[in-house]
C-alpha cells in the first residue's frame, strides 16, 4: 500500500509540474520584463560605444 501511496505522489507531481509549465506565471513576466528593459536600456549604450570606439 505504501508503493501505490508514493506512486500516486509521484504521478500527482508529475502532474503539477507539467500543468505549470503550460503557462507563464507572474515572476516569469516580471523577470522577463526586467531583462528586456535592462537590454533596451543598454544598447543605445553599447551602441555609441561602439561608434565611439570604432
Amino acid at each position: 500500500m505504501n508503493s501505490q501511496n508514493e506512486m500516486a505522489s509521484h504521478y500527482d507531481a508529475g502532474q503539477q509540474s507539467f500543468t505549470t509549465e503550460q503557462s507563464f506565471s507572474t515572476g516569469d513576466i516580471l523577470w522577463a520584463v526586467g531583462i528586456w528593459s535592462v537590454i533596451l536600456t543598454l544598447s543605445p549604450v553599447i551602441v555609441f560605444y561602439m561608434l565611439m570606439v570604432a
